[in-house]
Order: structure tokens, then sequence, then C-alpha cells
């Protein structure tokens, strides 16, 4: 191979090796679940989702092994009672911002609990962009009274309020 191939060879994995990084774009922080209460079937995990790319992104997917089913989930209000419900394409992640998945809002939901989430105790969530990009981030289990900063954060009270899921 003469200098011109090999310089053409290098620039090409380098290339390569830059655009698979650029889909690194998306990153998480803070990601927690509360810890089973009881013989609870279902939990949910929260977190923040951080895009610095130019382009909108969309969470379109979770998977994890701590239970039979896992779906993206948000609340919805519906004739004054709060129902959780699947969320049909995925939850967006707008470019230079973040996405909030938090109690009253979206989450991801584990349905079918494999077993009861432990307070202390971890557990990997696979992430899936539209982008392409996959990221597995350590779930914490925090205990059952954890509350994050701002509380319930936009969740309805009133007393009438009923969720169903």
């Amino acid at each position: 191979m003469n200098r011109l191939s090999t310089f053409l060879v290098t620039a090409a994995a380098a290339t390569i090796a830059f655009a698979g990084t650029a889909l690194a774009e998306i990153s998480v922080t803070e990601p927690w679940a509360r810890a089973s209460a009881g013989m609870a079937n279902a939990g949910a995990a929260f977190m923040m989702i951080h895009n610095s790319a130019a382009e909108d992104d969309t969470l379109v997917a979770a998977t994890a092994d701590v239970s039979k089913k896992v779906e993206l989930h948000t609340h919805t209000m519906d004739n004054g009672v709060m129902k959780m419900r699947e969320v049909e394409g995925g939850i967006p992640v707008p470019a230079h911002g973040m996405q909030a998945l938090k109690p009253g809002s979206y989450h991801v939901m584990f349905m079918g609990l494999n077993a009861p989430l432990q307070e202390g105790s971890t557990f990997p969530v696979t992430l899936t962009f539209k982008s392409g990009q996959e990221l597995t981030v350590d779930v914490q289990v925090k205990g059952v009274a954890h509350m994050p900063a701002g509380g319930m954060m936009n969740m309805d009270h009133e007393p009438k309020t009923m969720m169903k899921h």
C-alpha cells in the first residue's frame, strides 16, 4: 500500500469512528426507581434525559430484566381521573435540551415484576432512541418515601382524583 492509500484508509476509518460517536449525544442523569410497596406487581423508573445534539430525538423503547413487560408511560387526566397510559410514538427529547421522566409525568413502566424492587439495589435499563443510540443506565432503587426535588412535580392531588392503570 502506498502512502496515499494508507492516508485514505486512515482518514476513512477516522471519519467512520467520528460518525459513530456523533450518535452519543444523549446522556442520562439521576436514574432511580421507588422500592416496591408490599406485593406490588408494577414499578417505574425516573430520570433526566439530556440531548446535546442539534436535532430533536425521541426515546422509543426501554428494556430491562426486572419485569415481564417494559413500556414508556405518561399520566393523563380523563374526567377528573388520573390514568397511566403507554406513550404512542415515544417520549420527545428536544435538541440542546432535556426531558424529565418523573412521578406524575413520563416514566419507564415495569409490569409483571419478577421480584420486588428492593431499596438500595440497582438494575440496568437499556434505552433506545429514534437516532439509533442505545444507552444502558443503572437504576438505583430508593425508599418508598423517596420524593425527588420538587415533590410529585405537577401531579394533581385533588381529593377526588383516582389513579387507574
